[in-house]
C-alpha cells in the first residue's frame, strides 16, 4: 500500500488538508512535558511541522523516502526513513529509548499499521504513566449541497471497489479501531473526538485531491479512470452553480487519544 503513496507523493503533499491548530493544542494539553514527540507515518511532514511548534524535538518516521523529501526541514525535526517492520532493537537504536517519549502521533495512517506490534512499540517508548498516543483521521470532504451530491456516488459507488478494506476504519471515524490505552486526564474515554479542518480550493485543486487517493491510483493501475469525462462534467457543473471559483472545503477530523498508564514492557 505504501507504494501507492510513493507514486503520488507530490500530489499528496500539495493537496491534502492541513490539520487544525486546535487539534494540536488539545493533544499537547494532555502531555505533562513537551520534550520529545514521535510522529509515525509522517509522510510529507504535515503533522510534524505543527508538533514542532510545541515540542522541543520531533522525530518523524516514514517508509517512503519520496514523501520525506517533500517534508519541510526544521531545526528541531529529524526525519528518518524506516523499514516497514521495525524490531525493538531498531526502535531503541534509531528512534527512541524506553520511556523517553512524551507523545506519539499518527496522522491519517493508523488504519494501515500492524496495530498489535505497533502498540507494543508505543508502550515501550512512551513515558510512564502519562505519555500520550494520539491518532486521527479525516473523512470525506464537504463543500456544498450541489457538489456533495455529485461526490457521494463518486465515493460510495465508483471508487468503493478500489479502496483497501482498511478504509472502512476511516469511514467510521476510527470508532472501530483497536485502541488499548487509558483515557487521558480530564476525559472519561479515548474518543473519537471530533474536530474539523478547512482548505480553500479551486476545482482543479479539488480534482488533484481526488487523484491523490490510493483508490484512484489503484483504479488507474487497473486501467480505470475514475474521473471520467462524464464525472468531470458533473463536478464542473455543480462547482459553477454559485459562481465562485474557490470554495471552502471542510474535512471532519476524528481523534483517538489515550495515555500509556502503567502499561509497557
Amino acid at each position: 500500500m505504501a507504494q501507492l503513496f510513493i507514486k503520488q507523493a507530490k500530489q499528496y503533499s500539495e493537496t491534502r488538508p492541513n490539520y487544525p491548530q486546535q487539534l494540536f493544542q488539545f493533544i499537547a494539553s494532555k502531555t505533562p512535558s513537551h520534550d520529545l514527540a514521535w510522529d509515525v507515518g509522517t509522510g510529507s511532514g504535515q503533522a510534524a511541522t505543527s508538533i514542532a511548534e510545541i515540542y522541543k524535538k520531533v522525530i518523524g518516521t516514514d517508509t517512503s523516502p519520496t514523501q520525506l523529501e517533500l517534508a519541510p526541514k526544521l531545526p528541531n525535526v529529524e526525519y528518518k526513513c524506516t523499514p516497514p517492520d521495525i524490531s525493538m532493537a531498531y526502535l531503541e537504536s534509531h528512534i527512541a529509548a524506553k520511556s523517553t517519549v512524551d507523545l506519539v502521533t499518527i496522522a491519517q495512517a493508523l488504519h494501515w499499521f500492524d496495530n498489535p506490534n505497533f502498540y507494543q512499540q508505543v508502550k515501550y517508548v512512551l513515558k510512564k504513566p502519562h505519555g500520550v498516543v494520539a491518532a486521527w483521521c479525516y473523512t470525506v470532504p464537504q463543500v456544498n449541497v450541489a457538489i456533495d451530491a455529485v461526490f457521494r456516488p463518486f465515493y460510495t459507488v465508483d471508487s468503493e471497489p478500489y479502496w483497501d478494506p482498511a478504509r472502512k476504519k476511516v469511514d467510521n471515524g476510527y470508532r472501530s479501531i483497536d485502541f488499548p490505552f487509558e483515557p487521558v486526564d480530564g476525559l472519561d474515554h479515548t474518543g473519537p473526538f471530533e474536530f474539523k479542518t478547512e482548505r480553500l480550493m479551486t476545482l482543479d485543486e479539488y480534482f488533484m485531491y481526488l487523484k491523490s487517493w490510493s483508490s484512484y491510483q489503484t483504479a488507474k493501475d487497473k486501467g480505470v479512470e475514475l474521473l471520467s469525462d462524464g464525472v468531470v462534467k458533473e463536478f464542473t457543473r455543480a462547482w459553477g452553480e454559485d459562481g465562485t471559483q474557490s470554495k471552502i472545503v471542510v474535512f471532519p477530523v476524528y481523534l483517538r487519544i489515550g495515555k500509556v498508564g502503567s502499561l509497557g514492557i
